[in-house]
C-alpha cells in the first residue's frame, strides 16, 4: 500500500526497505514480544518513519537546490577522498552518485532545518542544571585514583625479552640498595620523554596487570618487577584520592550541553508533530 504525503506518492517498496533497515535490532530489542504483534508494531513504526523522513525533506527543500548544490558537492568530493566509491555507496545506501547526492542533500538540509527550529533556544536555568546534577550525581563520579610513576622496558617484538629483563633487574637491585627512585627511572626507562610519570590514573586506563599491582600499593611503595603486554615494569605509587564527585560548577559545563542537546531534539520533535498534524497523508 503506497503513501500520498502532501501530494508526494510513496511507494510501499520504501516502507519494506525501512522494515528491513530496522528489523535486526528492533527484533533485538523486542525479543520477547509476541510474534505477530511484534511484526505489526514494526511495520507501523517503519511507516512512521517514512512518513517523518518524507515531511522534513519537504521542509527542508525550502532552502533550494541552489543554496545546497555546492555544499552536497564538497561533501561529495570529501568522502571520495577518503573512501572507495562502493565504500560510500554502501555506507550511506545508494547505488550511485545522483541517489548518493539526494541522500547528502537531505542530511544537509536537515540539519539547517534543525538549526532553524532550534535558533531561539536559550540555555538552561539555573535550577535545572542543578536537579540534573542532583539527579545524576552518580554519572559524574570518577573512581579512586593513583599518582604513579614506572620504570619500563619494552620487551615483545623487535626488543630482546631477555636483555629487557636484565635491564630492569639491574634497575631493581639499585632501588633494593637505596638509589632514589626518581634517579633509578630517569637512568633505566624507555618512557624517557615523561621520566616515567604518569600521573594520576583510574583503573582501565592502563593495562589490567599495571592497574592489579599499582591499585595495591601504598603511598611512597615501590613495586616488585612485573609484566604486562609491553614489557617488563616496576612502579610507584606517590598519592591516592578516594572517589569522589566533583561540585556542580565543575560539569556545569556538560550539564549544559546535556540538557541543551535534549532541548533540541524535544523542539525537532514537537516541529515533527506540528508538520504531521497539518499534513494531508492518504494511502492508497
Amino acid at each position: 500500500m503506497a503513501l500520498v504525503i502532501n501530494g508526494e506518492r510513496i511507494e510501499d517498496s520504501v516502507i519494506q526497505k525501512e522494515v528491513k533497515r530496522i528489523r535486526p535490532r528492533y527484533e533485538e530489542v523486542f525479543a520477547n514480544m509476541d510474534p505477530a504483534e511484534r511484526e505489526k508494531q514494526l511495520l507501523e513504526w517503519s511507516r512512521e518513519n517514512v512518513i517523518e523522513k518524507t515531511l522534513i525533506k519537504q521542509e527542508g527543500r525550502k532552502y533550494g537546490a541552489e543554496i545546497l548544490k555546492d555544499e552536497v558537492e564538497t561533501v561529495l568530493a570529501k568522502l571520495k577522498q577518503d573512501k572507495d566509491r562502493d565504500q560510500i555507496y554502501k555506507e550511506i545506501d545508494a547505488k550511485d552518485d545522483e541517489q548518493a547526492r539526494k541522500v547528502v542533500e537531505f542530511v544537509l538540509g536537515t540539519d539547517y532545518l534543525l538549526k532553524d527550529v532550534c535558533k531561539g533556544l536559550s540555555d538552561p536555568p539555573k535550577d535545572a542544571v542543578l536537579k540534573y546534577y542532583e539527579e545524576n550525581k552518580e554519572r559524574f563520579e570518577s573512581g579512586e585514583q593513583v599518582k604513579v610513576a614506572h620504570i619500563v622496558k619494552y620487551a615483545g617484538g623487535q626488543a630482546d625479552e631477555q636483555t629487557a629483563y636484565n635491564a630492569i633487574k639491574q634497575a631493581s637491585d639499585e632501588l633494593e640498595s637505596g638509589a632514589a627512585f626518581e634517579m633509578v627511572v630517569e637512568k633505566y626507562t624507555d618512557c624517557k620523554d615523561t621520566g616515567g610519570d604518569i600521573g594520576y590514573i583510574t583503573r582501565g586506563q592502563m593495562a589490567e596487570e599495571f592497574d592489579d599491582v599499582v591499585f595495591n600499593l601504598g603511598i611512597g611503595e615501590v613495586s616488585n618487577i612485573f609484566r604486562t603486554r609491553f614489557g617488563f615494569h616496576i612502579a610507584r605509587v606517590y598519592d591516592r584520592k578516594p572517589p569522589s564527585v566533583p561540585k556542580v560548577e565543575e560539569v556545569k559545563g556538560q550539564i549544559v550541553a546535556t540538557l541543551k542537546e535534549q532541548m533540541r531534539e524535544k523542539a525537532f520533535e514537537d516541529f515533527i508533530d506540528q508538520l504531521k498534524s497539518k499534513a494531508k497523508i492518504e494511502e492508497i
